[in-house]
Parts: C-alpha cells; structure tokens; sequence
C-alpha cells in the first residue's frame, strides 16, 4: 500500500500548506479559488459521466443508485449528522462543504478505484503516486479556503483505498469492470453536484447522496447472478 500512503502524505502536506496560504489570502482570492475549483469539479465529473456512460452494459443503473442511496441517505439524515461533527472544528468556514467536496475529488475517481486495484494485483503503484500528486494540488486550494480541517479527508482516502486493495487482493481476478465503470458514473454525478453547489448555482445534498455509490456493486452483482 505504499501508493495509498504516498497519496495520503500529499493530502496531509498540501493541507498544511494552504493553511498557512490560508493566513495570507484575501477573501476576494478565497472566493476565486473556490470558484475555479468548483468549476474543475464540474468538469471532472462531467468527464467521469461522459466518458464511462459509453461502457455502460447497465444504462439506467446510475438512476436507480442516485434514487435509491439518496433515499436511504435522507433516512439516515447524513448531512445534518455531519454538519453537526465537523461544525465543532470548522470556525464558521463551512468546513462540511468543502470536506464533503474533497472527499468526493479524493476517492471518485478513476485513479483513486484502479489505483489499490492496479497495486494489489500487479504490484504497481503508478495511478496512485500519479493521483497523489493531484490529490496534493487541490489540498492546496481546499485548505486555503476551508482550513486545516481538510487534512480529515485523508481518513477517508486511506479507508476507502485500504478497502479497495484489500478486497482486490481477497478477489483477485473476480473484480468486475463492470462494477467499476458504474460507480464512476455515480461518482461523477456526485462530484458535479458539488460543483454546483461550490459555484453556488444550487445547494445540493450530496452528503445524503453518498449511499448512492454502494448501490452499483450491489445492483451488478445481483443482474450477473441472473
């Protein structure tokens, strides 16, 4: 896992960086940054939909995903729960909107799902040194508009990579492409609802959307029983 490691150390690093930036940037450039990265957001997941849409053996699994995780995620009211977690640290800087975005950039991703995969299975750690110095870079921008807090996100990458390796390595080869191109596309649409929301073009529950994403394993697995 020393990819999984590399990437953390650049989300830690390059959070520590935009916080000292953080001091130093008028709220003007602070608005500016969140509004390119807002805008990067969009763009990756509009690529993340467009791109893997075209693979799709299961057109309209993306909806049922967003349907269904969304409505299991309005149950278990994620989003207020979160809220009330990280607004004990934020100090008013809406740290749970910009932890919730770089959660989503962190671990949606192509690089970030191939990445474990690639290093568990072939022993090669290129997507994921490559991803950790993507993942450094928009550390940089996130920390100096939200804070040091970003640097929690790292818990997440490390669970969600340490996950994927380890079932990559107890599956072998029974991984299913298929299952990954559709949690892409989820996590595409994902990633462009915070965009939407960082633009402030329109606030969406992205945090309550977040079971969306077990739903495309699930429902794979189930089609390719039958």
């Amino acid at each position: 896992m020393i990819g999984t490691f590399f990437n953390v150390a650049m989300i830690i690093g390059g959070s520590i960086l935009g916080r000292f930036l953080h001091k130093g940037i008028k709220p003007e450039y602070q608005r500016i940054l969140t509004q390119g990265l807002g805008l990067a957001a969009m763009v990756i997941g509009i690529n993340a939909v467009v791109v893997n849409m075209a693979k799709s053996n299961y057109p309209v699994m993306f909806i049922v995903s967003l349907a269904v995780g969304g409505l299991f995620g309005e149950w278990l009211n994620l989003e207020k729960k979160f809220d009330d977690l990280v607004g004990k640290f934020s100090g008013g800087n809406n740290l749970a909107e910009g932890l919730a975005t770089a959660i989503l950039l962190y671990c949606i991703g192509s690089l970030s799902i191939l990445g474990p995969i690639q290093e568990a299975l072939e022993h090669d750690s290129t997507f994921l040194f490559t991803n950790g110095m993507l993942d450094g870079i928009t550390s940089v921008v996130l920390a100096s508009t939200f804070g040091l807090g970003i640097a929690f996100a790292a818990v997440a990458v490390f669970v969600w990579q340490g996950s994927i390796y380890a079932i990559a390595l107890l599956l072998q080869n029974s991984i299913n492409t298929d299952m990954i191109t559709e949690l892409t596309i989820v996590g595409g649409i994902l990633i462009l609802a915070s965009g939407l929301g960082l633009l402030e073009i329109k606030k969406i529950s992205v945090l309550n959307l977040l079971p969306s994403l077990v739903i495309p394993i699930i429902g794979v697995m189930l089609l390719q029983l039958f």
